[in-house]
């Protein structure tokens, strides 16, 4: 079978593709910021409903907000989930985890028991990693894993067509430990009918920040996909 040019951007899109942790300073202008979402928005979901919702801040207010968000996170704010976070990781799932901590901290030079080092490090989920663009992510309250997963295949849309346009990304479950920081930085009630399900840090990569020399590997294919025939 011959692969058409498109495809072969597609496979090079997908292979080259992963999660950055230091953002330039620049912005990314208005037109292309809305592009990039209007694009996003071919995602399919089930019955068309679109179940997503992206709350999207750039610029100075940004910074403000992660500046402002990450004190409160260091000085012992309480995560307050919209949902039940718990992961419950085990055999190769945990395995995966750790190895993929292991390649994060290891680029940076932190040793695992360092603490102070790796606090710092996760802190800067709330600094948004430098970025000066970060979007959270939502669904309504009332919907479910099904709707869930239609937000999953956007997310995953909108992260390719952001790194197609030279734009990278974070995609962070951890911004979703706050969501009444979110609201109120956003200006929602308290009891808005919206729950945010994890947010998504993203710019133009610094290239020389240390994170982003973190690299991980995927399973073997037989450890995800079984063919019946």
């Amino acid at each position: 079978m011959s692969i058409t040019p498109q495809q072969s951007d597609l496979f090079a899109l997908l292979e080259g593709r992963y999660s950055v942790r230091g953002f330039t300073g620049q912005t990314i202008e208005k037109d292309l910021l809305e592009e990039i979402f209007q694009k996003a928005q071919q995602a399919p979901s089930n019955c068309n409903t679109q179940p997503w919702q992206a709350y999207v801040i750039s610029g100075e207010r940004c910074r403000r907000f992660a500046k402002s968000l990450a004190e409160a996170v260091a000085s012992g704010a309480p995560s307050k989930p919209d949902f039940d976070v718990t992961l419950g990781f085990f055999e190769e799932y945990r395995q995966r985890q750790v190895d993929c901590a292991y390649a994060l901290y290891g680029s940076m030079g932190i040793e695992r028991g360092d603490k102070v080092g790796r606090g710092a490090a996760m802190l800067r989920n709330y600094d948004f990693f430098g970025a000066p663009h970060v979007a959270f992510i939502a669904m309504p309250k009332s919907f479910g894993i099904v709707n869930a997963l239609d937000v999953g295949i956007y997310l995953q849309t909108l992260n390719l067509v952001m790194e197609s346009h030279g734009v990278s990304s974070c995609i962070q479950g951890a911004l979703a430990y706050y969501p009444d920081l979110v609201r109120k930085e956003l200006g929602l009630p308290e009891d808005d009918s919206m729950q945010i399900l994890c947010g998504i840090s993203f710019g133009y990569e610094d290239t020389s920040h240390a994170a982003n020399n973190t690299r991980t590997v995927r399973a073997e294919l037989a450890e995800n996909v079984a063919f019946y025939e």
